[in-house]
């Protein structure tokens, strides 16, 4: 990372452009600033990443030293979080004359009414338009070529003729047009052209994010070069702000007009930015996205990838990190029932050293946690061997793009017909994530049979303490548990039995 202090002098490249982006405040989102500077493209819908109005395109490492234009939601995005970097909005996807392919083919096929989503739906459908690779996918998600449905759902995923990854929308919203003429330009799309300069951009690497300080009266934002410095600012500020994606920061921002004196960001400290897959487990570094994740590990922890396309949007995806979605302690994070299943570690960082917790300890309350003042999360570890049968379901009102009423995750060893090892995590019934201990206790010893599934989701059903709320019945809730064991044997089941 480049070294640079940018107290009122931060820049970004934006549509080819390189401009100067202070505006006087430290909490600006990138939407705020776009708008009021002309680029009036992407538009403010929800202000919490749901809709996809606000959608822009944001240049990332690939990961193979080029580019990837990632598509991001700029109304949770800190306008300082952008110093340095590159962005491409709705307006810079077309040149003087000449419309983009992704633009064509909307207005070809009908694809805009009203046109106040159009934008955003442009920028996500051209991110997935420059996805390397997307040529050559001819098979649709989920199906056996790929590797069996991602996420544990039958049919859940879409690809068309293109390769194009419908999922790529599913953080874009519609209220008036209709997604069948929206599918049918995304499945239309060829290849870019050769004189495409957003295609051409792909072989260069990304701008690295710049070590950054923005004072201003409303607060301080801070971007760290190195892990040391940020637990060394942590310490001086215990009480400081975290942010890596600002998907939940950035709700708050928006919607509650929460503001700290100091916000630290550490979405590019190397230290937290690694995926390895050792000997004996593999570890994810805290400020590492889902979508990055998902893409380096392709499909390596089964659980892991049963859980990514059910959590939230590709749109937030691209920003959420695993530090995050920890670190806020809530007991409806997609993340930790899967985590547990997993007899996941956390590795934590301060200025003190550094320690290792299981994440079954980690969680004291309700959005309460071990964290020490001046500590953050640097890293998540999950032991090897995997578990050989296991599965993450996720029960809410909308089938994607929505926040859990009830998370399950399983994760099952049988050998010989019985259930050596048995790790079950749970979201959404109690005040934080919890292991079902009396359902593993139920299954462990026992032989794999309907009977032993039968009996231990009676059990299941009565583990936490689920509550009414405008999600869900506490009595849904408890049902759904049970259902959820039921469901995993049959699947697995079912799965056996075709394969012999």
């Amino acid at each position: 990372m480049e070294p640079r202090s940018a107290t009122g002098n931060l820049s970004v490249t934006v549509n080819g452009k390189l401009r100067d982006i202070f505006d006087g405040r430290a909490h600006t989102t990138a939407l705020e600033w776009l708008r009021g500077s002309g680029l009036s493209g992407a538009k403010e819908g929800c202000a919490e990443g749901e809709c996809g109005a606000c959608a822009i395109m944001l240049a990332q490492a690939d990961g193979s030293g080029g580019t990837a234009w990632t598509a991001v939601n700029s109304c949770l995005l800190p306008l300082a979080a952008l110093d340095g970097q590159e962005i491409v909005t709705s307006e810079g996807l077309a040149t003087p004359g000449t419309l983009h392919p992704v633009q064509v083919e909307l207005a070809e096929r009908g694809g805009s009414q009203c046109g106040y989503c159009t934008p955003g739906f442009a920028c996500s459908m051209a991110a997935e338009f420059y996805r390397r690779g997307r040529g050559t996918e001819s098979t649709p998600v989920g199906h056996p070529a790929d590797g069996g449905d991602l996420d544990g759902t039958e049919g859940c995923g879409e690809r068309g003729p293109n390769g194009f990854d419908l999922h790529a929308l599913s953080g874009n919203l519609c209220r008036c047009t209709g997604y069948r003429p929206i599918r049918d330009a995304a499945y239309a799309l060829g290849e870019p052209d050769p004189g495409d300069a957003l295609a051409a951009r792909r072989d260069r690497p990304s701008a690295s994010p710049l070590t950054t300080v923005v004072t201003a009266p409303d607060g301080t934002f801070i971007r760290p070069a190195t892990l040391a410095g940020a637990v060394g600012l942590l310490a001086e500020h215990p009480d400081a702000v975290l942010v890596a994606g600002s998907t939940d920061w950035g709700v708050d921002v928006n919607l509650r007009g929460r503001r700290s004196p100091v916000v630290i960001a550490i979405d590019a400290l190397p230290e937290l930015r690694g995926v390895d897959v050792g000997a004996e487990f593999v570890q994810i570094g805290a400020a590492v996205t889902l979508s990055e994740a998902e893409r380096v590990l392709a499909g390596r922890v089964p659980l892991l990838a049963g859980m990514f396309p059910q959590f939230a949007s590709r749109l937030i995806r691209n920003r959420a990190t695993f530090g995050g979605n920890l670190g806020t302690g809530s007991p409806i994070g997609d993340t930790p029932p899967a985590l547990l299943a997993l007899d996941a570690r956390l590795v934590l960082a301060s200025s003190s050293g550094q320690r290792e917790v299981a994440l079954e300890e980690y969680f004291t309350g309700y959005r309460t946690t071990v964290l020490r003042p001046g500590e953050l999360i640097m890293a998540v570890r999950i032991p090897l061997p995997l578990a050989t049968l296991s599965v993450f379901h996720k029960i809410s009102k909308r089938r994607f793009d929505d926040i859990s009423s009830v998370a399950v995750a399983f994760a099952i060893d049988v050998q010989n017909g019985v259930v050596r090892r048995a790790r079950v995590g749970l979201g959404g019934v109690a005040a934080t994530p919890l292991r079902a201990h009396d359902t593993e206790r139920a299954l462990t010893g026992q032989p794999w049979t309907s009977e032993t599934a039968a009996d231990a989701a009676r059990v299941l059903g009565t583990e936490g303490t689920p509550m009414d709320d405008h999600r869900a019945s506490a009595r849904y809730r408890s049902a759904m548990l049970e259902q959820a064991l039921l469901k995993f044997y049959s699947d697995v089941t079912l799965d056996q039995e075709a394969v012999s």
